[in-house]
């Protein structure tokens, strides 16, 4: 229609070359950043990016990219963000490296070192944020944690060397009690374990860190070195004298016992025991010592041994302090008594407490300066989480607990003491200003519930006369509000205030628990009614609503508590409720009692119901026509049930008229019956003004239902009479005045409607229930069994069509009232003679005869036809011509496709 154009080849107009495009200039920070600007993605720019990154650019230049990217990628411009974070975090962590590495030179160069200040270091360095794992500060971390491993290490060999005094003491002490030769032999190898003693205790005080140790163990080595040579300087003479002595026998004995009675007995020389007991006169010798006193001994030492060896277990240092002073009491007394294994558990035993309390004490310390730096950092807090005053106030009771507690595992330290009850003192002041500011409050308060007091005082006085109880109700809960939120105040003054405002809310409040003790005897006395009112064999109702008025008027002038008035308000409905139930059960047992009609209906439903049941037709029927007859009493049942069988479709129309349509395809009357022999009625063509619209340009969409076409009647030009007119106007009759006919025969406005018939007495509810049910039951099964045999019927149409055996077509009777005699046999000179012709026209008419949706792939040829049609305005339409449609296609050849859209349209048209 429109040709189309297109250039050739050899077209002599000239062709025009575009120009070429902008040459885009570069970036400045292009050669910078090794063209990332330039970058065609931003994939490629951040790739650029890094690898700029890599080459660890200037602070300068990294802001100045930052700058200009952030605007274009911030994808790209992320990397470069981080990398200025994470210099500026750097020069932050410097700062405070710098700041705290000053701080650890300065410890270390100080001549002494004192622990905690070292430990404190490290632990408000890693609070502050110092980098302790970056250089210098771990360097310096190492450093310091070294010198106190050496201070501590002082310490520790310190007390080591004490108790090695105390052993070497111990065995020179032993030596004395044993032979002189012993002492003798053991003398050279106790003098190298002195001077070896002597060389670690000079090497301990040379240390270069010896004056950070604590001022305790100087003293504790001196002492130790102080006893050890006092036992070693009286050791050394005396066994020189002792072997002097051995020698020569004109030489003096040693200032040992033991030695000296050892030389003695050598000399021949009595022993001074011996002698001394010669020289005594007549003294008694001492008995020996009895079994008894012996095993006392070892119990009372072995409990004072198993005292001393538990606190030690437990740590327990001034626990173990005592037991090791009452053991050594013990000693003193019993000690004569035990044997060697016993008492060397003893020894080892003293020697553990010992070591025990040195090592309690600097835990103790250790606890001490925890417990004060905790004290000093309760006003150093950071910004926003200061603590208040009970918070304070608290944490300093608990600190000062845990400070007694630690006096109790040590000696005490009074240079911690005076810093951390200084600590303590500063802190406390925050608590002082809190105190202030409660004893000011609860001065305010104190006066706002005084003001409240006399403001209730004055309240009551004004309205001693008023009347408006639930007002002065409310008035009161209002104040007792007042007084619960009017604050704090402490214990004493509230019990001062507690009272007065008792006895001041108490006399506010008397008017109205008078009016409520009033108001209970008036509602006990209605309740009292209600019981008589309820028991009475006859229920007045005009007295119980009067009786409930008088208690809503009660209840709505004087209020009583909630859960009092409801329990007040049960006890007053309980007997109308039950005067009310027991005249409800009255009227129901009434109810229930059938009567002789009401047993009637109950039967003819029943049998209705095994008719719905049997599936029968005919039997249905009979049942609803002997229910109906029911219905309209005994007396009428027999006449009834005899016009019933005389005219049955009347009947059903009259008392059913839901169950008219239901079995028609069903049972159809006589007429129809006499219709199928009659010979098939010749169509004829109706007037061209009265044909109905066949076709409109898109009715063929599903679901899209036209309306009905007009009546017959309406056809014509706008001048011409109605047919059929006349038959209408010839069943009024002759008129009686020649004007108006018959209409002065009516009884009135409505006087053409008959008279109300007598329907006799009211059912009751069960047999009304029942009847109305099974009513509705037959319907639904009339409706079924129409629906059975149409679908019957239908299948052995479509059955007949396939084997195309005309003995296998249903019946007129069957088929329903659409079909008549002539169509059916149509239908089965159709289905006698051989598959023949096309039935695509005769099948689309059908669909639109009965309003049915066509398949997608005959879409088009169903509107083609539909234009055709609209072109042939005499021909009958598909909705007149649908029996001869449906011989057309049953002439046909059988398909699947073609036999399940006859059965879509006459599903349709054989109900209509």
């Amino acid at each position: 229609m429109f040709p189309f154009f297109s250039r050739s080849k050899m077209s002599d107009v000239p062709e025009v070359n575009p120009a070429p495009a902008k040459t885009q200039e570069s970036h400045p920070l292009d050669a910078l950043t090794g063209g990332a600007f330039s970058a065609a993605t931003s994939s490629e720019r951040a790739s650029r990016i890094r690898d700029w990154l890599a080459t660890q650019p200037a602070p300068e230049q990294l802001q100045e990219v930052f700058k200009e990217l952030s605007g274009r990628d911030k994808g790209a411009a992320r990397a470069v963000r981080e990398r200025l974070d994470e210099i500026r975090r750097a020069k932050g962590q410097e700062a405070i490296a710098a700041e705290w590495a000053e701080k650890a030179h300065a410890l270390l160069a100080a001549p002494k070192l004192n622990i905690a200040d070292a430990l404190a270091w490290q632990r408000d360095a890693a609070k502050a944020g110092a980098p302790l794992s970056r250089e210098p500060l771990s360097l310096l971390k190492v450093q310091v944690a070294d010198r106190v491993k050496v201070i501590e290490d002082l310490q520790h060999r310190v007390q080591v060397q004490r108790e090695a005094a105390v052993l070497l003491a111990q065995r020179i002490e032993v030596l004395s009690t044993k032979s002189w030769k012993d002492a003798h032999a053991a003398l050279e190898l106790l003098r190298a374990d002195v001077a070896r003693w002597q060389e670690q205790a000079q090497e301990l005080t040379g240390d270069a860190s010896w004056v950070s140790v604590e001022a305790r163990f100087p003293l504790l080595l001196e002492a130790s070195r102080t006893q050890l040579l006092v036992v070693w300087d009286a050791f050394q003479p005396a066994v020189a004298q002792a072997a002097a002595a051995a020698e020569d026998a004109a030489a003096p004995l040693p200032p040992v016992p033991v030695w000296a009675d050892e030389l003695r007995v050598v000399r021949g020389l009595p022993t001074e025991a011996a002698a001394a007991v010669a020289a005594k006169p007549a003294r008694v010798v001492k008995p020996k010592v009895a079994p008894e006193v012996v095993e006392k001994a070892v119990q009372v030492v072995r409990e004072a041994l198993a005292t001393l060896e538990k606190e030690t277990a437990e740590g327990h240092g001034k626990a173990s302090a005592g037991a090791a002073a009452a053991l050594r009491a013990v000693l003193k007394v019993h000690g004569k008594h035990i044997d060697s294994a016993l008492e060397h558990q003893v020894h080892a035993a003293l020697v553990a407490a010992g070591e025990l309390e040195g090592w309690q004490r600097w835990s103790a310390d250790q606890v001490r300066e925890d417990l004060v730096a905790k004290a000093e950092a309760l006003l150093h807090r950071p910004d926003g989480q200061a603590l208040g005053g009970r918070k304070m106030q608290e944490s300093l009771r608990q600190l000062r607990e845990q400070w007694k507690q630690s006096d109790q595992g040590g000696a005490a330290n009074h240079g911690l003491w005076k810093k951390f009850d200084e600590a303590c003192n500063a802190a406390h002041k925050v608590v002082e200003a809190w105190l202030e500011k409660i004893r000011t409050e609860a001065a305010e308060h104190k006066a706002q519930r005084m003001a409240l007091i006399e403001e209730v005082k004055a309240w009551a006085q004004e309205h001693a006369a008023s009347g408006d109880w639930k007002a002065i109700n409310r008035a009161l809960h209002q104040f007792g509000d007042r007084w619960r939120e009017g604050g704090h105040v402490g214990e004493k003054i509230f019990a001062e205030l507690q009272p007065l405002w008792k006895q001041t809310i108490a006399a506010a409040a008397a008017p109205l628990e008078n009016a409520q003790k009033e108001s209970l005897a008036r509602r006990h006395a209605m309740i009292d009614e209600a019981v008589a009112l309820g028991a009475a064999p006859t229920l007045r109702i005009d007295a119980v609503k009067a009786l409930q008025q008088r208690w809503q008027a009660e209840a709505q002038t004087v209020p009583l508590d909630r859960k009092h008035e409801q329990k007040l308000w049960d006890a007053f409905r309980k007997p109308i409720d039950e005067a009310f139930n027991r005249k409800s059960a009255d009227r129901e047992k009434a109810v229930t009692e059938l009567s002789a009609r009401d047993r009637v209906v109950l039967e003819a439903s029943k049998a209705l119901e095994a008719a719905n049941a049997s599936g029968d037709v005919q039997q249905i029927r009979t049942a609803m026509q002997a229910l109906e007859a029911a219905l309209h009493g005994q007396a009428q049942a027999v006449q009834a049930v005899a016009s019933a069988q005389n005219n049955e479709p009347n009947q059903l129309q009259a008392h059913n008229p839901a169950a008219v349509d239901a079995p028609e395809n069903v049972a159809p009357d006589a007429s129809s019956e006499g219709s199928e022999e009659a010979p098939a009625p010749v169509p004829v063509a109706p007037k061209p003004a009265a044909r109905p619209v066949v076709a409109v340009r898109g009715d063929d969409r599903p679901g899209m239902k036209k309306d009905a076409p007009a009546a017959q009647g309406r056809g014509g030009r706008p001048g011409d009479r109605r047919e059929g007119r006349g038959d209408r106007d010839a069943g009024r009759g002759p008129r009686a005045d020649g004007h108006f006919g018959d209409r002065n025969d009516r009884g009135g406005r409505f006087g053409d409607r008959p008279a109300y018939e007598d329907r006799g007495p009211r059912l009751g509810d069960t047999a009304f229930r029942a009847q109305r049910d099974a009513m509705e039951h037959a319907q639904l099964a009339l409706k079924k069994l129409a629906a059975q045999a149409h679908g019957e019927a239908l299948t052995q149409l479509l059955t007949a069509w396939e084997k195309r055996d005309a003995a296998l077509l249903p019946s007129t009777q069957e088929l329903g009232g659409r079909v008549t005699g002539a169509v059916r046999g149509a239908w089965a000179q159709a289905l006698s003679a051989p598959a023949a012709g096309d039935a695509a026209e005769a099948l689309l008419r059908l669909e639109m005869a009965a309003e049915a949706p066509t398949p997608a792939e005959h879409i088009d040829a169903r509107r083609f036809l539909q234009l055709q049609l609209l072109t042939r305005r005499n021909d009958p339409a598909p909705a007149q011509t649908w029996g001869q449609d449906a011989a057309r296609v049953l002439a046909s050849a059988n398909h699947p496709a073609s036999a399940r859209r006859l059965q879509n349209v006459l599903k349709t048209l054989l109900r209509k």
